[in-house]
């Protein structure tokens, strides 16, 4: 679907770039089409406007940060959290103009990121207990754009059918092209599906599996968050926990920033973060392939019929039906090219 065209998206968060990244200065960002800049406040905390100076339209982000405000690099003009102008160099003895402002973002750090949504938010950012928890250690793995849509990248998150295909390079068994078990429960937030199934288990992947053999049982809980995150949690035989959280950031109706990190009931010295994104930079590279190929407008084929959908198409198909329910019930009229048919 075109995300631009669709105003309740941007009442959601949307994880948008490393808070580390900020430190160097304000940074700029394009979020549902919308050009912002992002900055790091005295106590390290994130503010968003939009990237564009009230006075010539001059980019924000090529200025800098003045304490908690943001000044322009054209003519100094200064900008606090919530876009109004509070310093105008060139006339520091008059008032400034009630106009002279930008439109403000809401703007958080959580789990690393610095998070953003451009209206009211309808929800908090989802829970990720385990980054809290002493037991697991967070990798920060991928933060990229892609040329596809948020939806492609989720539908593709929860198809278990394309594993055997699209990953055969990496854990795919080509000739177990169904997993062995697939449930699938709808819940507040969107759905939780489960999986189990063989993978293979190449010696590059052995200290992430925790295991020499050739090959070995993966156990998926994979959560759906409306309406493009998601928290995938791997369980391996010898108890080792991996959880991937894969955020699907709409940048404008045809690119995504594909943001990902992990947590791990291991250390350092088990697997190292550097064999852990080297190996998961093969699996996604795998996936980013397949999904620069496809229809960005087109969440699934308009002339093919549910009914002809394979199995493995059921979680795209809840994901439409439940955004199509978000637009309507909040007044949207325009779906666009968004179908469940």
């Amino acid at each position: 679907m075109l995300v631009t065209k669709q105003p309740v998206l941007r009442r959601f968060w949307y994880p948008v770039m490393p808070l580390a990244k900020l430190a160097t200065g304000p940074q700029p960002f394009t979020l549902l089409g919308e050009s912002i800049v992002i900055w790091l406040k005295s106590d390290g905390t994130p503010a968003a406007v939009r990237d564009r100076c009230c006075h010539r339209t001059a980019k924000l982000s090529k200025g800098c940060v003045v304490g908690d405000h943001i000044q322009c690099g054209y003519h100094g003009w200064e900008y606090d959290a919530r876009g109004a102008c509070v310093k105008i160099p060139q006339a520091p003895d008059n008032a400034i103009p009630s106009g002279a402002r930008v439109p403000a973002y809401h703007a958080q750090a959580r789990y690393g990121y610095a998070w953003v949504a451009l209206d009211e938010p309808l929800a908090d950012i989802f829970p990720i207990p385990e980054h809290d928890d002493a037991a697991y250690r967070c990798v920060q793995q991928f933060d990229e754009r892609w040329k596809t849509s948020p939806l492609r990248l989720m539908e593709n998150s929860f198809d278990a059918a394309h594993f055997a295909f699209v990953h055969r390079g990496t854990f795919g068994q080509f000739s177990k092209q169904k997993p062995e078990f697939f449930a699938l429960n709808e819940t507040e937030y969107g759905f939780e599906a489960e999986t189990k199934l063989v993978i293979n288990n190449p010696p590059a992947s052995h200290r992430i599996t925790g295991t020499t053999e050739p090959t070995t049982r993966r156990h998926f809980r994979n959560q759906w968050h409306l309406p493009f995150n998601r928290r995938l949690g791997l369980n391996y035989p010898n108890g080792l926990e991996h959880l991937i959280v894969t955020c699907a950031t709409p940048v404008d109706d045809e690119h995504i920033q594909v943001l990902q990190w992990l947590y791990r009931n291991d250390a350092e010295a088990d697997c190292s973060a550097a064999e852990l994104n080297k190996w998961d930079a093969q699996v996604i590279a795998e996936d980013k392939v397949i999904l620069e190929t496809v229809d960005y407008d087109a969440p699934i084929d308009v002339s093919r019929q549910v009914e002809r959908s394979m199995p493995s198409d059921q979680p795209g198909l809840i994901m439409r039906k439940r955004l199509l329910a978000l637009l309507r019930e909040h007044g949207e009229h325009e779906v666009h090219r968004l179908t469940v048919a």
